[in-house]
């Protein structure tokens, strides 16, 4: 079984978050959206028919609730003819905008075979994303100026007219003091990475490139969200403690510092992205219905086949 023919439980996972999250909204209590996300996740996980593990989770970083690193997940477990499924999963995305009604919130994860994705702590993650215009035009090894040159030739706009997501961060300020020097437009966010990516990816939105620190999660499902539109990514892990960065080096071969290419973070074809909206933004948010049913909105994107669509469910 692949990866994509497992696209309705995992579907029913992050619609399942999705609701348990929306009954959060606006109450300012972050953490009770995130735990009700998660066990609303875990609970359709154990039922599906797969080998499943997180490879990559959010929650520890914050001291959040989560599905943890290395959690086994699925109804098939140490069954060999399982299909043997890793998991990099954020069951809420944008705590805080759900807590405070703001847009972009979704819960949302990446799935392929075993050891295709990326595995590591909950740390940070330096990312720059754009469109497929920018392929081999952008990268974490040029500098900010470089980046915004070859944006502006391969898009073929003026820098005055580029728009750069950044995170509002005090670890941005050098990083948003040079995209102010150069002239570009920029437009900081609170949270919600994940949809700057995508929005950085699509040659129709307004949107031009990501770049800056965020999530090692949300990089890595970012990633594989942009392998299905063929789009630009790269990350760089960033450890802000010690601990992130002696896991690192137990579970990553290699140079944990190392720039990591989209096809990298996602290596294999045989996967799979899904985001289903709690605040709408990038996709619309759940509605209640009258009837006591709920309208959830989600985004796919399956690798292999490069297809990519919006879907809505009533639950």
């Amino acid at each position: 079984m692949t990866t994509s023919e497992l696209t309705q439980f995992f579907l029913r996972a992050t619609e399942s978050a999705a609701i348990a999250s929306y009954h959060w909204i606006g109450k300012r209590d972050g953490k009770a959206a995130d735990g009700a996300a998660v066990e609303a996740m875990r609970s359709v996980f154990d039922e599906v028919p797969f080998d499943g593990r997180v490879a990559i989770g959010e929650g520890e970083r914050d001291d959040a609730p989560m599905l943890w690193i290395g959690e086994t997940l699925g109804s098939m477990q140490g069954i060999s003819t399982a299909p043997s499924i890793d998991i990099a999963v954020d069951p809420l995305e944008c705590t805080n905008h759900v807590a405070m009604n703001l847009p972009n919130a979704m819960s949302v994860l990446a799935a392929g075979p075993r050891n295709s994705l990326l595995h590591a702590p909950d740390c940070y993650m330096d990312k720059i994303a754009g469109p497929q215009l920018l392929k081999n035009e952008i990268s974490l090894e040029g500098t900010t100026e470089y980046n915004i040159e070859s944006a502006s030739s391969g898009l073929d706009k003026p820098i005055s007219d580029l728009n750069v997501v950044v995170m509002d961060r005090p670890r941005h300020k050098e990083l948003i003091s040079d995209l102010n020097q150069i002239g570009v437009n920029i437009h900081l966010i609170g949270d919600g990475d994940i949809a700057a990516s995508l929005n950085a990816a699509d040659e129709k939105s307004e949107i031009d490139l990501l770049m800056g620190i965020g999530a090692a999660p949300e990089g890595v499902i970012s990633a594989t969200a942009l392998r299905g539109l063929d789009a630009t990514f790269e990350g760089r892990l960033v450890f802000k403690n010690e601990g992130h960065r002696e896991r690192a080096e137990r579970m990553i071969d290699g140079d944990i510092e190392r720039i990591w290419r989209r096809d990298e973070l996602c290596s294999s074809e045989d996967s799979l992205f899904i985001a289903s909206g709690v605040c709408s933004g990038r996709t619309k948010g759940v509605e209640e219905l009258d009837n006591g049913q709920y309208s959830v909105n989600s985004e796919i994107i399956d690798v292999k086949s490069r297809s990519h669509k919006f879907v809505t469910s009533i639950r």
